[in-house]
């Protein structure tokens, strides 16, 4: 049997996309740097080898899948090319893949890991479907009729795709290292609507997505009277947010789901419209919505002791906003800090005004040193041109997280796209040896 080999397995769409193939029966395994990150939980705990680098991975007869942050003078890439191997890259394999299947892309600047999670949960609770999400979730069903998945916009990759649906969030300048601008995010996902085949769902209250042009019904989602799907009378509280659907100005129903924020509220809405439009039984997607869990790394909460550990992805000012927003929403009385990482040096010199804006909606703000990414590794600016822009700002390093500690009754969250993560697991190690003395 043919063995997919994984060239940087861990990454979120390839190590989701292993999965997939692993549910579907095909033996998978992949290589990856040794260092631990979050996705290979799920790998393991499907039994898939994951390998350090080395050419000897790489043997005839094999399918090589490499993840986009691999140059072709990788050494496996480069041994594979020697054997006389095709490598195929990520999103070339995944637009091929799609083929098989009724496919719905979840694609926009923002919000796109938790709107593939909701509609992968509503979806799959209904009919049989397959799944891949930003978070390195993935999941393969053998007789699956529909295929969701996440469709990222950088370096255009989303053009490898041409899928039946396609849900766009909103559009907005990020990934400055590749976008020279809004106008050239924009005409990327202008081409992305041309190639979808049956129809686009679209934020309606964003002035980009206003303007895209396709070949198919364009139906517009969002909280002004002009979109096609409707929220209103939108209630929010500390257990979650209900709201009403109207449908071209008709009353459909009324949805509550346990999450927060408008952005939350927006993502479920475009879930509704695409179930609406497959026919989907109404109080089907009700019981989906009220179930769904979250995605990894988008509002994961904890509790220890007194304090509130939130671990949230945000890595763009938008982000940043709407997360600190549903902290408010959750605890209206508790203060919130907010400790974040900036991801790469372009993106923190492109939006340093931004993210402090939106940083000091927070309570107390800490931050830690830009992480570079694999695409780059250093830059002119340092987290303090950052810091100086920010009242009370104060730097936090992973050896000394104590100054965490006087938020007693606090919600803490760990924001960033790096591995903001070590910093958490540093201050939650940090305390639970504070009550393990205590006690």
């Amino acid at each position: 049997m043919t063995v997919y080999h994984f060239v940087g397995i861990k990454g979120s769409g390839m190590s989701a996309l292993a999965q997939i193939l692993h549910d579907m029966g095909y033996l998978v395994q992949g290589s990856d740097v040794e260092k631990y990150f979050f996705t290979q939980q799920s790998l393991e705990d499907s039994g898939i080898r994951i390998l350090p680098f080395q050419r000897e991975n790489v043997r005839p007869g094999m399918v090589v899948i490499a993840g986009n942050a691999f140059p072709d003078s990788h050494e496996e890439i480069e041994a594979a090319r020697s054997l006389g191997i095709e490598v195929i890259r990520y999103h070339k394999f995944l637009g091929s893949f799609m083929q098989n299947f009724i496919s719905v892309a979840v694609t926009g600047a923002h919000g796109k890991t938790s709107t593939t999670g909701l509609l992968s949960h509503v979806m799959s609770g209904l009919r049989p479907t397959s799944y891949l999400i930003g978070d390195g979730t993935g999941k393969g069903e053998k007789d699956a009729a529909y295929f969701v998945f996440e469709a990222c916009e950088y370096r255009r990759h989303f053009l490898s795709y041409d899928p039946d649906y396609a849900i766009m969030t909103n559009i907005d300048f990020d990934h400055p290292d590749y976008f020279t601008d809004v106008n050239d995010v924009f005409s990327a996902f202008q081409d992305m609507a041309l190639q979808v085949k049956k129809g686009i769902f679209a934020y309606g209250d964003d002035e980009q997505l206003q303007k895209i042009q396709a070949k198919v019904p364009v139906l517009f989602y969002g909280f002004g009277d002009e979109n096609d799907f409707q929220a209103r009378n939108v209630v929010k509280d500390t257990t979650g947010t209900t709201f009403d659907v109207f449908v071209r100005n008709h009353y459909y129903s009324t949805f509550q789901i346990p999450a927060y924020g408008d952005h939350n509220v927006l993502n479920a809405l475009a879930v509704i419209a695409i179930c609406h439009y497959e026919e989907f039984e109404t109080e089907a997607i009700h019981h989906q919505l009220k179930t769904f869990q979250g995605v990894k790394r988008r509002f994961s909460e904890k509790q220890i002791g007194s304090q509130t550990i939130i671990d949230d992805y945000a890595h763009h000012p938008t982000e940043i906003r709407a997360t600190i927003d549903a902290a408010r929403q959750k605890y209206p009385n508790r203060p919130i800090a907010v400790i974040f990482q900036p991801h790469t040096f372009t993106r923190t010199q492109a939006f340093l005004t931004e993210f402090a804006e939106s940083l000091s909606e927070a309570d107390f703000v800490y931050l830690c040193d830009i992480f570079g990414s694999a695409r780059e590794n250093h830059g002119k600016l340092s987290i303090k041109d950052l810091q100086t822009k920010i009242n009370g700002a104060k730097i936090l390093k992973e050896e000394d997280t104590s100054p965490l500690l006087h938020l007693l009754d606090g919600v803490v969250i760990f924001m960033g796209a790096g591995d903001v993560q070590k910093f958490q697991h540093a201050y939650e190690s940090l305390l639970y040896e504070k009550r393990k003395k205590a006690l």
